[in-house]
């Protein structure tokens, strides 16, 4: 053993490496920073808004600029970790988001804050896509990598709610700039453990840059998201939101054309042609959108008709928290066993029904007679989801595509999330607004009953956009998990 331990390991090698669990708690501890810092900041933002004087007509670009700047470049960070390294770029992208969080909890004025948020995107879309590369050729062992991919899929799934008890506590019992402060102290602890545990590897072969690919695909993600957010103010045929498709199908088109033809492109057409990989990126598209109704909905019924404080409301998600991680340990238990198909497409079907279920909501709705059944349903769903979809991900991209399959797969998530941001708020308004229409002679409480009625009209597109990606998860995804574990042990061998 000792023999082992003394030798250094490199990917790619027969043996196991021997600091992998080590690793993997180091890469655990950046992926629960990034995920808290993505739902922390949205119970900071009131104080934010009145310590900055934010109007509020611009207060939605502190979450906005993060997660433009994270969605469109988590392509380009895919290929950067490729071909510079992995463990030196997520080194990097620790320390860069360690000092974009620290400028940011610092700024004097909403400009300062909002391009601090948009730095932190930029370096967490180097941070994430090395995170689940470096998994993915750390364990090599069939069993270990499920079992590794479920404490990332578990991490992923129930930080969010973490980061809300997180950001009530900060925001209700120090300042709201802790909430961005908090990061840097975590990414130092991280990237003290990151030098001894880490091992690098990077792609083979010719290595270059797409630059024309880059610049079209993040402008093209940034209009069609953008476009999606004046929609939820403008409506969708006003002159100042369908310019914004309009561009973004020329760019994103131009991207595609231009992956077609280059050398050695951002985003090779091959990674999207293997089927399994495409039904998990359109999938994670579509359980982005789906889940923003919940999360965004919920926090406001609960703050605005149960009167909960930000860090009740955090605590009230909890049990989501405990649904995801249950979910993931029986998911990387299972994922060997059955492969993916069946988790995947049982687990949106569950949280499908779940939020549903929210759909009953009422002005005077409880919390434990409506909203605590649903959110274990939907939560335990989705973890049966998460896990074997980030497999199925990178399923045979192989070591040269990693870091860019794992990018493209972080790239959906987001770019649904904020799609949904956009997409779904615009339904709940309009649809408040025709039940205003509808409803004249309710008196005082119309307002109350009409914004209610846009939750559950959101809830039920939402379970329709999970619905969709069970549909395509049994469609799409037919690796089993025989020749999983032969792809496996052949990429050990």
């Amino acid at each position: 053993m000792s023999k082992i331990e003394n030798t250094e390991w490199i990917p790619g090698d027969q043996g196991l490496d021997p600091n992998r669990w080590r690793a993997l708690f180091v890469i655990a501890i950046a992926s629960l920073m990034i995920v808290l810092d993505a739902s922390i900041i949205n119970l900071a933002l009131p104080s934010a808004q009145k310590a900055l004087h934010i109007s509020n007509a611009n207060r939605q670009w502190v979450v906005t600029a993060y997660s433009l700047a994270f969605g469109s470049l988590l392509l380009l960070g895919g290929r950067v970790a490729d071909y510079v390294g992995r463990k030196k770029i997520f080194i990097i992208g620790l320390l860069g988001f360690a000092f974009a969080s620290l400028l940011g909890g610092f700024a004097a004025n909403q400009g300062e804050l909002f391009a601090m948020r948009g730095l932190q995107g930029l370096f967490g879309a180097l941070l994430a896509p090395s995170s689940l590369s470096l998994i993915n050729v750390t364990f090599t062992v069939p069993k270990e990598r499920a079992r590794a991919f479920g404490v990332y899929g578990g991490i992923s799934g129930g930080g969010a709610a973490l980061g809300l008890i997180l950001g009530g506590f900060l925001t209700e019992y120090a300042n709201w700039r802790w909430c961005l402060f908090v990061n840097a102290p975590i990414s130092l602890l991280a990237v003290a453990l990151a030098v001894p545990f880490l091992h690098e590897s990077k792609a083979k072969g010719d290595n270059k840059y797409d630059i024309p690919g880059a610049v079209t695909v993040t402008l093209g993600l940034v209009s069609l998201v953008y476009g999606f957010s004046q929609a939820a103010n403008n409506g969708w045929l006003n002159i100042h939101t369908y310019p914004y498709f309009i561009v973004a199908a020329i760019l994103l088109s131009a991207f595609f054309i231009i992956e077609a033809k280059v050398k050695s492109p951002l985003l090779p057409l091959r990674v999207l042609a293997e089927r399994n990989r495409a039904g998990s990126y359109i999938g994670s598209l579509l359980v982005g959108v789906g889940l923003f109704a919940m999360f965004l909905f919920l926090s406001i019924y609960m703050q605005g008709f149960l009167h909960y404080s930000p860090l009740k409301s955090g605590f009230a998600f909890l049990p989501f928290t405990a649904g995801i991680i249950v979910g993931a340990g029986v998911a990387s238990q299972l994922l060997p066993k059955i492969g993916p198909r069946p988790l995947m497409v049982f687990g949106m079907l569950l949280a499908t029904v779940g939020i549903l279920l929210f759909s009953r909501l009422t002005p005077t709705s409880g919390y434990t007679s409506h909203l605590l059944a649903p959110m274990l349903i939907m939560s335990f769903g989705c973890a049966l989801y998460f896990i074997p979809n980030s497999s199925t991900g990178l399923h045979d991209a192989g070591e040269h595509d990693a870091g860019v399959a794992s990018a493209t797969l972080n790239t959906a998530q987001q770019i649904g999330g904020s799609l949904g941001a956009a997409l779904l708020n615009t339904i709940a308004i309009s649809s408040a607004a025709a039940y205003v229409k509808g409803h004249t002679n309710m008196g005082g409480s119309l307002q109350v009953f009409a914004q209610v009625h846009g939750f559950t009209t959101t809830f039920k597109w939402g379970a329709a956009f999970l619905f969709s990606c069970a549909i395509v998860s049994a469609l799409m995804v037919n690796v089993g998990k025989d020749s999983l574990v032969e792809h496996d042990l052949g990429g050990a061998a």
